[in-house]
């Protein structure tokens, strides 16, 4: 019995999904769950899984084609396997659809993005040596492999000094990332107002406490949890901070969902926390950790990326000592968190050394007066240097 592989459901307002990459080829034996195919979205990447065990016998659709919901992608012929397959495609329909082999060791381990750029430039995996966690390969690791050439790698590499170029298709999620981001810079009154927050405190109780936190709730004490919430706090005072506009009408969120913008391999993806403010420190750390991962595996689901009343983003990870965040349509304000640097300080009439920290919040004009915007970031300052104020909500 031949069994169509079909596009699921594609989530609402996502038209259609680009064949990110296969993973089986024609002839393969599949077990029922396996993840036969990766399809990208302009917001998440989804797995389309083998309806049943079988081998497949044809691949309709090829890597980077543009399908749509239950468009059919593959034909699986079920209950056989590959050794006593009766029923296999010809050699020249296999060499029209199939795509270029690569060579599996690791393959499940790679990223989509990593998937997809090895199988277009025929790279044997084997020789890349990866530098992520776990010796994982990421996308500059096959990029430094090529060294700037668009041929394949069993190709001699360009000459140092050569001019060449190499263009590749935007991802489907950063040029919606690209889009919404101009869109929003030209429908928002969008200011920046910065502080500088002594983060001594902050450390201080963290280096005193993450042993026996880590012991106890089995995840790492970090700063984002201070952070969180002290922004909980701070909106909960300023409430049109955590409020967006809808044509001509403001709504106001009894609620704080906090988004934690998370680098990846597909773009900056923000993942939100609901009801931070329900959330214990220990519930903050154990829920980011487990969104980043996701974000780093392209498994975010779309109602994990949806909502959010407020955004933080943490540049300091790259080294960064100060920007204007851009706000995250459509809430009206994103606090930039910078790198922790050691700085002269005047306290009390005296020079110390301090490891301080810039932060910057952006902010939409229209619902957010500058009075507003200022107290709101002196709140977040203060209760990050008396952390204490955070358990008395103070």
């Amino acid at each position: 019995m031949t069994v169509e592989i079909k596009v699921p459901v594609l989530p609402e307002s996502v038209a259609d999904a680009t064949i990110a990459a296969w993973h089986k080829k024609v002839g393969d034996s599949v077990a029922e769950g396996d993840n036969l195919v990766d399809l990208e979205t302009d917001k998440v990447v989804l797995e389309v899984p083998a309806p049943a065990d079988g081998i497949i016998v044809s691949i309709i659709q090829a890597e980077g084609a543009v399908v749509t919901a239950n468009q059919v992608l593959a034909t699986l012929k079920q209950g056989a396997v590959a050794e006593t397959a009766t029923e296999a495609p010809s050699s020249s329909q296999a060499a029209s659809i199939e795509t270029p082999v690569v060579q599996e060791s690791g393959s499940d381990e790679l990223s989509p993005a990593v998937r997809r750029l090895v199988a277009e430039k025929n790279i044997d995996v084997s020789q890349i040596k990866g530098t992520g966690k776990g010796g994982r390969i990421l996308k500059q690791d096959v990029e430094a492999l090529l060294n700037g050439s668009t041929t394949d790698v069993t190709s001699i590499s360009a000459p140092v000094g050569s001019r060449m170029e190499e263009r590749v298709p935007m991802s489907r999620l950063r040029a919606k990332i690209a889009e919404r981001l101009v869109q929003v810079q030209h429908e928002a009154a969008m200011l920046t107002t910065f502080n500088e927050v002594n983060m001594q405190p902050v450390m201080n109780l963290r280096n005193q406490y993450k042993e026996s936190f880590e012991k106890r709730h089995n995840v790492k004490l970090g700063f984002m949890s201070f952070f969180t919430k002290a922004v909980v706090e701070a909106l909960r005072r300023f409430p049109n901070v955590n409020a967006s506009i809808d044509g001509n009408e403001l709504i106001y969120h009894n609620y704080q969902d906090i988004g934690i913008a998370v680098s990846s391999e597909r773009g900056l993806v923000v993942p939100v926390l609901r009801d931070a403010q329900l959330m214990s420190f220990a519930d903050v750390e154990s829920t980011i950790r487990q969104l980043s991962t996701k974000a780093r595996d392209g498994k975010l689901t779309m109602d994990e990326m949806t909502g959010g009343t407020f955004t933080i983003t943490n540049g300091g990870v790259f080294g960064s000592l100060m920007s204007t965040p851009i706000i995250n349509a459509p809430q009206s304000a994103i606090l930039g968190m910078h790198a922790i640097k050691e700085r002269p300080m005047a306290v009390d009439g005296q020079v110390q050394i301090l490891p301080m920290m810039y932060l910057a919040l952006s902010y939409d004009h229209r619902i957010i007066d500058g009075k507003d915007s200022v107290q709101f970031l002196v709140t977040v300052k203060e209760l990050l240097e008396d952390p204490a104020r955070l358990l008395l909500e103070i």
